[in-house]
């Protein structure tokens, strides 16, 4: 079976999310996470990175910072940041996101524990499949405490987390910290 360049998109889920009291809520879009995912994506390779709320609002806010540094003042300032912002697109939902990549593929997310009834992936799995003919993943970022069971129950399946040091094991990285470090395992060249 012969390698190919990778096919992945990323998605940062904003709902449906638990808060810290285990409610299901939708999460505010932080500029912090809008630039640093797109720049990491960018880095790697990534195709597409979504942002995917279902408040209008969130989204218009997405749209008015890349419009700054897609085309307004931002651009000329730092061409870098217009560079890395040239992938990211806002939609309501994982199907829409599925549509407008317009890429037949499969869906994991990403979860600090592991998560009863879902396909199990390790990264290096992850890594080896996406690089097959015809193979492209959509990963899933979920924001504040993670994306509810259900939601991951219904992916392709959910990667394995990022363990934190002995003997503690504390998994709480913020996403932008997340999506680095799984970038690096899943695209990097080693």
């Amino acid at each position: 079976m012969s390698e190919q360049f990778p096919r992945l998109a990323l998605g940062l889920i904003h709902h449906p999310i638990i808060d810290r009291e285990k409610h299901i809520v939708a999460t505010n879009i932080t500029n912090f996470d809008i630039h640093d995912i797109a720049r990491a994506s960018t880095v790697f390779g990534v195709e597409k990175y979504f942002i995917i709320h279902p408040m209008k609002e969130q989204l218009s806010f997405v749209e008015r910072v890349l419009d700054h540094w897609r085309v307004g003042q931002g651009s000329k300032f730092n061409p870098s940041r217009r560079t890395a912002l040239a992938n990211v697109t806002t939609v309501a939902s994982v199907a829409e996101a599925k549509q407008a990549w317009g890429v037949e593929c499969f869906t994991v997310a990403t979860h600090a524990r592991p998560v009863a009834g879902t396909h199990f992936w390790t990264c290096a799995e992850l890594k080896k499949e996406i690089r097959k003919p015809g193979k492209a993943c959509l990963l899933l970022f979920g924001t504040g405490f993670g994306m509810t069971e259900e939601f991951m129950q219904n992916c392709d399946g959910v990667l394995e987390s990022i363990k934190g040091a002995p003997p503690k094991d504390f998994r709480h990285l913020s996403v932008r910290s997340a999506v680095s470090i799984y970038l690096d395992r899943i695209m990097g060249p080693w």
